[in-house]
């Protein structure tokens, strides 16, 4: 997690190891297969619209894809950083959550299918699959969703069920053990979006996660979301080490990243030279208490630590005291190593073997 800060206000940003989130390789594949018909050339108005409904401010009533070939430009240019995203807040969200797995899972907003995948991919592991829907008021991209689900190998995204509804007014949501907003509420109306945020807190059976883009009107988004979901009983497992309110504030905000490798038709369809891309999101993970009976991190890492001679400089937030900066020296022995060795966004201390400075 980074604190953010606008260019030429306070601390300007710094560059900072992201780490690498790959596609899985049966997604990589079935999106080079489903699109490889499409010429960039063609796809470009699609992407550029689609880039200024992503940066933009203007809430909608209606799909931003609306068609085929937007479902193909989106598939191309967003699927892979939002499937990067997502995975990303959901390892989180399972650092904390220790055992619990979700037998259902409800992506909302879902469009391709991008959350079905990473969800599928985080509990990998768990004893049973668990059951996917995707419901979104796309047509075109749930047919393109159906299309790649079916070259998956996790049972999970290949038995998903794929439902257009409205994902306006308030909408009926099916109880589920894990839901997942992912780069949705930007679209809506303060209206429609209060009443979708509440809808799925009702139809949140064990976990909720709501992920947006990593500006600061996405993360202002990320707050008021934060808000609405403490309110309605449920407790903040990630990225935050409390339930109180936000102590950044003014100019700040938080912010995470992902990198993402792209693959040649990646690189085509936006124009870009680099093998990678860097995602910034913001995200907020929370619980049903009585479903997922576990406690978020004592701190997390809000900056890129600073490093010194014989000592190392971590700025945190934490539960009881907002902002703060832990300095740890070499006399702190085995902490001190272990602080040498952390990085932005990670969780304070990194064990309970580690008490921190002064406990």
């Amino acid at each position: 997690m980074e604190v953010g800060v606008p260019p030429g206000r306070g601390r300007p940003l710094r560059l900072l190891l992201v780490p690498t989130v790959p596609l899985p390789d049966d997604l990589r594949a079935a999106l080079t297969d489903q699109l490889q018909a499409t010429a960039p050339s063609r796809a470009w108005p699609q992407v550029e619209r689609l880039i200024e409904n992503y940066r933009g401010a203007t809430p909608t009533a209606a799909p931003i894809l609306r068609d085929d070939a937007d479902a193909a430009a989106y598939a191309a240019y967003r699927m892979p950083a939002t499937y990067a995203a997502v995975r990303a807040a959901l390892d989180a969200l399972r650092d904390r959550a220790g055992a619990w797995t979700p037998a259902t899972h409800l992506d909302l907003g879902g469009g391709t299918g991008a959350a079905t995948w990473a969800v599928a991919e985080a509990w990998s592991d768990a004893p049973a699959a668990h059951s996917s829907t995707v419901l979104d008021w796309s047509a075109s991209a749930l047919d393109l969703g159906r299309r790649l689900a079916a070259h998956a190998d996790a049972p999970a995204v290949r038995a998903a069920a794929w439902t257009r509804a409205p994902l306006t007014g308030g909408p009926r949501l099916p109880a589920s053990d894990l839901v997942t907003v992912s780069y949705l509420i930007g679209e809506l109306t303060p209206a429609d979006r209060a009443a979708l945020l509440d809808a799925a807190t009702a139809a949140t059976a064990g976990a909720l996660v709501v992920v947006e883009p990593g500006t600061p009107d996405g993360y202002a988004r990320i707050i008021e979301a934060r808000d609405r979901l403490i309110a309605a009983g449920l407790t903040v497992l990630a990225p935050c080490p409390h339930d109180a309110a936000c102590p950044v504030t003014g100019d700040d905000w938080c912010h995470f990243a992902a990198r993402v490798p792209r693959t040649s038709l990646h690189r085509q369809m936006k124009g870009g030279t680099l093998a990678y891309e860097d995602e910034k999101f913001s995200y907020v993970a929370a619980v049903r208490p009585a479903a997922v009976p576990a406690a978020p991190a004592g701190s997390r890492v809000v900056r890129h630590p600073q490093i010194r001679k014989g000592l190392v400089l971590l700025d945190l937030c934490t539960r009881d005291s907002g902002l703060t900066r832990a300095t740890v020296t070499k006399r702190h022995g085995p902490l001190y190593r272990a602080a040498r060795d952390t990085d932005w966004g990670d969780e304070w201390p990194p064990s309970p073997a580690f008490p921190p400075p002064g406990a």
